[in-house]
């Protein structure tokens, strides 16, 4: 299934069936008088954040969405039927804007969420409605209301505890298979992931946090370069973000800066947002460049780096509580320097 977290479509919903004009004409009942009925209401148009859903492929192949008009009315005071509403099932996290794509209408980021984006006409009245003393016969009735119709933006963004950042290669996709049972694509070149993946990391009974990696961001990513800020919005909704620094880099301490620089430049929310700052791929490195390298990390961070590594699994299970800890708010990120031991999935 590929991938699509944006897309424009248009709604409209159903126009009310029309009111009959209709007379009562039967054997013995001589000027029966008007038995016109109503029309039926239009169709509504509503959208809901479905359980299930991670993508918005749906609705590339199909961008319009039409509800029906109400059943006119008939004689004998028979109302026409109301029209079925259309409902537009979408993954939780979804953002509904306006045409501009800046205005919100709603934020579906509960599962259940409903939000009518356009109501249907009421249907108009038969002339049963217009009978009276004065007019006693009418002979006209009124059409059923328009419905509605707009153009509208839907913009996913994934509902994920703990998100990944980091340059291209930082070693991202590969902290999270180890860490998750999600099965990104790995390999040894820039911009291996080019679209979001969620994994679910599991470390016990009541301890598990859905962690999302998203593409790799370079130096004027929030400018639009490399894949710019096109998945930057996946993080948003995250309650920690977990920097992934490349050990084995030429300047780790430049990288962490470019990363925290286009945050920054982003959105505050992002570089306001709490941070575990984690020095990947330390199986390629000595005790003595470990221990230089944390240190000049942690005076541009602040905090004292988790030195892991993703192919091992070294340090992987300790980052991992630290973000869950993070995400449960019983504690502050710890800065305690990670013991280098390597992972076993039997530890305690």
């Amino acid at each position: 299934m590929k991938f699509l977290d944006q897309c424009k479509i248009f709604i409209r919903s159903g126009n009310g069936g029309a009111g009959a004009v209709s007379f009562r004409r039967e054997k013995f009942i001589p000027n029966g008088g008007p038995d016109g009925g109503d029309g039926g209401k239009g169709g509504d148009v509503w959208i809901e954040a479905t359980e299930g859903l991670n993508t918005l492929i749906d609705y590339r192949y199909q961008q319009h969405f039409k509800a029906r008009t109400g059943e006119h009315g008939k004689g004998r005071q028979m109302h026409g039927a109301n029209s079925e509403d259309i409902v537009l099932r979408v993954p939780v996290g979804t953002e509904v804007l306006e045409e501009d794509h800046e205005t919100l209408i709603v934020d579906l980021d509960e599962v259940g969420k409903r939000y009518l984006l356009a109501q249907g006409g009421n249907g108009g009245w038969g002339n049963t409605r217009f009978k009276g003393p004065v007019n006693q016969a009418p002979t006209f009735a009124l059409p059923g209301q328009d419905g509605e119709e707009r153009w509208i933006w839907l913009r996913l963004k994934l509902i994920a505890d703990a998100g990944l950042v980091g340059l291209p290669n930082a070693g991202k996709s590969t902290f999270l298979a180890a860490s998750s049972s999600a099965k990104p694509k790995i390999a040894d070149y820039p911009f291996t992931t080019l679209v979001p993946n969620l994994g679910v990391i599991d470390l016990g009974p009541e301890e598990r946090f859905v962690l999302a990696d998203i593409p790799g961001l370079i130096e004027g990513a929030s400018e639009g370069a490399g894949l710019g800020t096109k998945f930057l919005g996946h993080v948003e909704r995250t309650k920690v973000l977990i920097h992934l620094v490349d050990g084995t880099g030429e300047d780790p301490v430049k990288a962490y800066k470019i990363i925290r620089k286009e945050l920054n430049a982003y959105d505050h929310i992002l570089g306001d947002k709490t941070e575990l700052v984690a020095i990947n791929k330390v199986d390629s490195l000595d005790a003595d460049a470990r221990k230089k390298l944390a240190a000049k990390i942690k005076k541009v961070s602040g905090q004292t780096p988790h030195m892991i590594s993703g192919v091992t699994g070294e340090g992987v299970r300790d980052m991992l509580f630290a973000a869950l800890a993070t995400i449960q708010g019983e504690k502050k990120p710890t800065n305690a320097p990670q013991a280098d031991a390597p992972y076993s999935p039997w530890d305690n």
